[in-house]
């Protein structure tokens, strides 16, 4: 055999695999589920900034303002996230953020235990609660929105029922006295980087008091550890959904559980942590507001259970369970902040707030479904 025909011959070109369907740039960043609530915040700060820039609500204290409210909707906002991509609801979480508020205050307050230690029997409570939920949605079958209504109806008036029999009233005040000093409790109810906002009002970077006893000190003084928790859930949820293999069983436990079964997935294991994970962030809800006000109340979190779940749908998560985001959520959140203390600042009647939710609710839907149909070809 001759020198030539020992030569290797060149590789040849991978023959183009005719069933592996290309997509465009432009046809991926219209099936991000985050897309409508991009869109959403964009439409929302110019609309805003054009009728009250004037007011204030741009300003540094505004600012701090929108952003405080709408850390309150993401925290709940991700943990109804997961759970809704895993296929189930959980409807108790606004009973939840006034149960576990009224088990600080009670353990604290009223029978004098250290504030660390009514915190973390708090989130072992609420937890314990969340996994209840998820127990009974596996081994009975019935669906999650059954099950957790009627845990929101039990924890609702079990709050009330406690907080009266232990102190005859409805709300229990003294907290801020008891977490005096606690170092648990100034992961909930401080402020980080004071000092640096001190340091930008002395240099005249940002407005500060000037009459009375606070003068010179900075109208922001400091970022509420609210906003830390709520970047800390976010970033957490979004990694484990994005990077991790427990973030595909979640989408797999969502799409198709029996599928997912099959696999290998260990889909009631993620169903009952996602709902652990839920009443979780409730309870960081709760646990900051308790400190914030230093007080609990029985009727606390009202309505947030649907706050959520709207922030979730605008964020371009399916009801049916399989698809959404994290980013998405938090980014309806954002909004939900934005346009309510925006109709603060513009002067707009506060109650319309409600029509606003109704409404972007319904926008968010059709528009989630419209662009969902038209890029894969769904009846």
């Amino acid at each position: 055999m001759s020198e030539a025909e020992t030569k290797a011959e060149p590789p040849q070109e991978e023959a183009h695999d005719e069933r592996i369907r290309e997509i465009s740039p432009l046809r991926k960043a219209l099936i991000r589920p985050e897309l409508g609530s991009i869109c959403g915040v964009i439409l929302v700060f110019v609309f805003f900034f054009l009728i009250a820039r004037d007011s204030g609500m741009f300003s540094p204290e505004g600012v701090i303002n929108w952003t405080v409210v709408s850390a309150q909707f993401a925290i709940i906002a991700v943990g109804a996230c997961l759970l809704m991509i895993a296929g189930e609801f959980d409807l108790s979480v606004g009973s939840m953020i006034g149960f576990s508020g009224i088990v600080i205050a009670l353990l604290s307050v009223t029978y004098g235990l250290p504030m660390w230690v009514a915190i973390i029997a708090a989130f072992l409570i609420a937890m314990g609660i969340g996994w209840l939920n998820g127990f009974l949605v596996i081994r009975t079958g019935l669906p999650s929105f059954i099950v957790t209504l009627a845990f929101l109806y039990i924890l609702r008036g079990l709050t009330i029922f406690l907080a009266i029999l232990t102190t005859n009233k409805t709300i229990i005040g003294g907290v801020r006295d008891a977490a005096e000093g606690d170092w648990l409790a100034s992961l909930f109810g401080g402020k980080i980087l004071t000092g640096f906002f001190k340091w930008m009002g002395d240099n005249g970077w940002i407005q500060t008091f000037v009459a009375g006893n606070r003068a010179g000190d900075p109208v922001v003084d400091g970022i509420p550890m609210l906003i830390v928790w709520a970047v800390a859930l976010i970033i957490f949820g979004h990694v484990l959904l994005t990077r991790t293999r427990f973030g595909n069983w979640i989408f797999a436990s969502g799409g198709d559980a029996q599928a997912a079964r099959y696999s290998g997935v260990p889909v009631n294991r993620v169903k009952i942590l996602m709902f652990m994970f839920t009443a979780f962030c409730a309870t960081v809800f709760a646990t900051c507001q308790v400190m914030e006000f230093g007080s609990a109340a029985a009727d606390r979190g009202l309505l947030k259970e649907f706050e959520a779940i709207i922030s979730v749908v605008i964020g371009g998560a399916l009801l049916t369970g399989g698809y959404g985001s994290v980013i998405g959520a938090a980014l309806g959140a954002l909004i939900f902040g934005v346009v309510q203390q925006g109709l603060f600042f513009a002067g707009v009647e506060s109650s319309l707030f409600r029509v606003f939710l109704g409404v972007i609710l319904l926008l968010a839907v059709i528009l989630n479904t419209y662009i969902r149909r038209s890029i894969t070809g769904e009846r």
